[in-house]
């Protein structure tokens, strides 16, 4: 049987996970066997975040939607139900930036349901 060298694919697998390693603190960054398993952590941990993003921002804009709803004597329940019942179609992102950034558009809004209901 002939030896098999494994130089190149070997050095090119490791120089991937030490790169993608770049940044961590001491011997996370520097040895192939901790850089490897901290890797592995980092992207699981990495893709549960973005999921945990999405929760995150709504959970934001429904807290600004509350708040700014409320100075107009409604809570948000019967302000998106109000919505749904009306077929206005606006998500809540689209809500809480109107809500920030165009006050004279969200009131029409809320005025227009007051008067509906």
């Amino acid at each position: 049987m002939t030896r098999i060298k494994r130089g190149n694919v070997a050095r090119k697998r490791r120089k991937k996970i030490l790169k993608l390693a770049k940044g961590f603190r001491g011997s996370h960054s520097k040895l192939f066997r901790t850089a490897k398993q901290q890797v592995l952590k980092a992207l699981k941990y990495s893709y549960i975040g973005r999921k945990n993003k999405k929760r995150y921002y709504r959970r934001l804009w429904i807290i600004r939607i509350n708040a700014a709803v409320r100075s107009y004597d409604i809570n948000y329940s019967q302000f998106i139900h109000t919505l749904k019942k009306l077929n206005i179609a606006l998500n809540r992102k689209m809500l809480s930036q109107l809500a920030i950034i165009d006050k004279s558009a969200f009131s029409f809004f809320v005025n227009f349901i007051n008067s509906d209901a």
